[in-house]
């Protein structure tokens, strides 16, 4: 039988010539991804064949992902990139240092989102001398930190040579395969399938089997090769179209010699393609190698050119599973003793474990060891099937348990709940000491939030109860499991009384071994309000640097409740910092959300908008999706009501808690802009109802102006007196500030309009700066003094044009207007004019960034960040970098 690269396509026209176009736009420098998608044996793998055959002016590479080994973390990557490793040494060191890291060359743990930037910088390097075509078949099994880099990587070759085609089964979700353009491949027409089955020498065929046949088929090409096999003339009552042909593969096993049935369970035991081990293991197993290889060469099942390869993905699946146990073992016990333990130890335990049939403590061990290295190059999912094992093979008790607590913890952190949570469930809790115990509960309590729509309260309760375990055995860790659990609720806000719970709990904590510290003041800000509350936060947070680096989300929240710009800026800057030394994604993208809430607190929308594309790009590395609060906040400030309805939809599809009250806020601020105080009013009401710590102060000054202009004088006294409770204590400019602002517009006292502005005068606050010009501005003239208005009407107009904040300065201009002023129109933001990643690369380039520096802060390849120069420099009216640097409200 030939290969089914050599057989020629019977129709595909379409396909083709959609493959054949992506080809050759790479060619001329526009790359891009593709997905073929389609059932087993539709075509895909023959189509990626044919592709590679016409595709002569490319250079090609191939990979697969493999069924049995699809946790092998960058397995299908490292099978992706072997050929260009002549071009790894020319590559930045981080990014030669990473692959190797990643591909268990070289010791270390790199940054876990670098390695996609890596890749493409590898792929583009060796594109540069060769328009580059990938392929990935069974892509749908690929490892998932493959799959997480190499969709990264087809996101962002737009402006590269290279082509990468995927092809995946349908119905199979690949985290990424998603977000690129598909190919949906169906199956051949009538006519196209008889010539197909027409062309098969398989024996004369009667037209009711062939009929028969050809229905059973449903145009799928690899049943109407295989089927005939299978049956002859009395065909078997109809089954699904893969199992069928999978038996198929299995028959012609059948018939092969032993020697070279077992070297077919050999190969499809190992998905490296390397032939070398495969004929190694072989002679280890006493094949006769040249005989065995021929005749399964001649039944059609694999051939043997440079690495050797089965006929189909379907074939090594049926071989690998119709083996039996005992074969499979002795397949990988032969590849174990083949596998070199310098270079591939962890490939190496694997096989050990797979030919094990009962609890080997050494084969665990390895594959404990084995896990470590895979957790450290960011394989977690590899971590997690590592340590799976390692726990069933395990022979002491005490030993399987805590591998299978560590499998738990490694499956939950990649993204199977459900799994950990199987996994948990295997486990006596009778024979779990108070340690393992409050493990478990920590556990179940984490799976809980991510599973359940309401699991925010179990999930509290399940922490909660291993705090109390903990409290007599290790009081410390007891402790920092009542304020894990506050930074689960913050996720949550206060949805089920979850911070009112977890506080009321905290009560009874063990007690703080040094000053009062985090929790100590947490629990007074609950029990006892705010004027003793922020006072005991801010001696916590005057003491030591650990405060926040211990609950750095809880953190940012605080220095909002204490109404401190200034601790607001540290913590910024620490995360910041730290999230780029230490390459955490999640601290990293928790830093630039508030660097873009403050900069557009500030009034510098251009660097928000900056922070934001970088917090995208890092999302998007990781993949993970965005964080929506800066956005929506920034999008209320500048007045963009189509935007914040978009985005205030999007969070109300995927947010709880926080996210919800910040967008509720949003709204809040977008409807006083736009003079719409009924929707203002509802919005604030909402935001500051939940309760949740910082949100629900920084909305009462949007509740009592919205209150005030709808004639609700009492909401807005009660508003005014909440906020002066939360203020006094603060004692901050901005604190003083909001409060003499929201008090202004119930006392209709002069002296507290002036009192807001000449607080917040000074602060970087300029936004809430220009509000209180605005607001003392329109008292004046209901007044009558249009004079005095028309000062502060025209410093608000200025200052929120300036800004940006376009709703505020059309109200701001409008009130100008009634005193008889006509407002001066403003020129239009650089930043009207770009996307938030095109004015991150605008304000880097401008500030004496290169290219490639730009293009690593935003994980593009330099080619593409060029392209997005020549775009903006479009939409700028500008010819040259040193004009970026003339913009005047490009860089603050």
């Amino acid at each position: 039988m030939a290969t089914t690269t050599s057989r020629p396509l019977v129709g595909r026209h379409d396909e083709t010539s959609r493959l054949l176009a992506l080809v050759r736009a790479a060619e001329t420098g526009a790359g891009g991804g593709l997905v073929l998608r389609g059932e087993p044996g539709i075509g895909k793998s023959a189509l990626l064949a044919h592709l590679e055959q016409v595709s002569d002016k490319v250079q090609v590479i191939r990979a697969s992902g493999a069924e049995f080994e699809g946790e092998l973390p960058f397995a299908a990557l490292h099978q992706l990139c072997v050929p260009l490793s002549a071009h790894l040494d020319s590559l930045a060191a981080p990014y030669r240092d990473a692959l190797l890291i990643a591909f268990g060359l070289a010791d270390g743990a790199p940054e876990p989102f670098r390695v996609g930037l890596a890749t493409l910088e590898l792929l583009a390097t060796a594109a540069a001398d060769r328009p580059l075509l990938c392929l990935v078949d069974d892509a749908h099994w690929m490892d998932t930190a493959s799959a997480t880099a190499l969709t990264f990587v087809a996101r962002r070759i737009a402006a590269e040579p290279i082509a990468m085609v995927f092809a995946a089964r349908d119905q199979e979700v690949v985290r990424g395969l998603d977000e690129l353009p598909e190919l949906v491949v169906g199956g051949l027409s009538d006519t196209d399938a008889r010539a197909l089955l027409s062309g098969e020498k398989a024996g004369v065929l009667d037209d009711r089997v062939r009929d028969r046949l050809l229905a059973e088929a449903r145009g799928n090409p690899l049943a109407l090769i295989e089927l005939p096999h299978a049956g002859g003339f009395a065909l078997p009552t109809p089954s699904p179209v893969a199992s069928r042909i999978e038996r198929s593969f299995l028959g012609r096993m059948a018939d092969l010699p032993p020697d070279a049935q077992l070297l077919l369970v050999v190969a499809s035991a190992d998905s490296t393609g390397d032939q070398s081990l495969l004929w190694t293991a072989a002679q280890q197993l006493g094949i006769d190698v040249a005989a065995a290889s021929a005749a399964a060469e001649a039944s059609g099942l694999m051939f043997f050119d440079t690495r050797p390869k089965f006929c189909h993905p379907l074939a090594r699946s049926a071989v690998y599973r119709g083996a039996g146990a005992e074969r499979r073992r002795t397949a990988h016990r032969a590849l174990a003793e083949a596998t070199d333990p310098a270079t591939a130890s962890d490939r190496l335990a694997w096989h050990r474990a797979q030919a094990t049939t009962g609890p080997d403590e050494g084969v665990a061990a390895e594959l404990e060891s084995s896990a470590s290295r895979a957790q450290a190059r960011g394989g977690v999912a590899a971590a997690a099937a590592f340590l799976g094992r390692a726990a069933a093979l395990s022979l002491d008790p005490a030993k399987q348990v805590e591998r299978t607590i560590a499998a738990a913890e490694a499956t939950l952190a990649a993204g199977k709940a459900q799994a950990a949570a199987d996994l948990l469930a295997g486990i006596d809790t009778d024979a779990l000491d108070d340690l393992q115990h409050a493990s478990v509960d920590l556990l179940h309590g984490q799976i809980a939030f991510v599973e359940e729509t309401s699991g925010a309260v179990r999930g509290s309760e399940l922490i909660l109860r291993a705090a109390q375990r903990l409290a007599a055995v290790d009081p410390e860790r007891s402790r920092e499991c009542f304020v894990a659990a506050l930074e689960m609720g913050l996720v949550v806000g206060r949805a089920g009384g979850v911070m009112d719970r977890v506080l009321d709990a905290a009560r009874s904590a063990p007690p703080a071994v040094g000053p009062p510290d985090l929790l100590d003041a947490l629990v007074s800000l609950s029990t006892e309000g705010p004027r003793a509350g922020i006072p005991a936060l801010r001696r916590v947070f005057d003491g030591e640097e650990a405060a926040w680096t211990k609950a750095p989300a809880l953190a940012t929240v605080l220095s909002g409740e204490l109404w401190d710009v200034d601790l607001h800026a540290a913590t910024t800057e620490w995360l910041v910092r730290t999230g780029r030394d230490t390459g955490s994604p999640m601290t990293m993208r928790l830093g630039l959300s508030q660097v873009a809430l403050s900069a557009a607190f500030s009034g510098d929308f251009a660097q928000a908008m900056a922070a934001i594309a970088e917090e995208e790009a890092i999302a998007d590395v990781v993949g993970d999706l965005p964080q929506l609060y800066p956005r929506v906040h920034l999008a209320a400030m500048r007045g963009r009501r189509q935007e914040v309805a978009d985005l205030f939809a999007e969070v109300m599809n995927r947010g709880t808690g926080q996210q919800t009250a910040n967008a509720h806020w949003a709204m809040a601020v977008l409807h006083n802009g736009l003079a719409e105080y009924p929707a203002a009013l509802a919005a604030a009401t909402t935001a500051v109802a939940g309760g949740d710590l910082f949100l629900a102060g920084i909305a009462l000054p949007e509740l009592a102006e919205a209150a005030v202009r709808c004639g609700e004088h009492a909401v807005a006294q009660s508003a005014v007196e909440s906020l002066t409770e939360r203020t006094e204590p603060a004692g901050t400019p901005w604190a003083l500030g909001m409060a003499a602002g929201a008090r202004a517009l119930v006392s209709d006292a002069e002296d507290d309009y002036v009192a807001a502005v000449e607080h917040l005068t000074g602060t970087p606050l300029a936004l809430n700066l220009a509000r209180a010009h605005l607001r003392y501005g329109e008292w004046l003239r209901r007044t009558g003094r249009r004079r005095d208005a028309r000062q502060h009407l025209r410093t608000a107009h200025e200052q929120l044009s300036e800004i940006g904040s376009e709703a505020f300065a059309k109200r701001a201009a409008d009130e100008l207007r009634a005193t008889g002023e006509v407002a001066r129109s403003r020129s239009e933001h650089t930043y009207d004019r770009l996307t938030m990643q095109e004015m991150h690369i605008a304000r880097e380039v401008a500030a004496g960034a290169t290219t490639k520096e730009v293009a690593t802060r935003l994980f593009l390849s330099p080619r593409t960040v060029e392209a997005h120069l020549r775009k903006i420099f479009q939409k700028l009216e500008i010819t040259s970098r040193r004009q970026l640097r003339d913009m005047p409200d490009l860089l603050s």
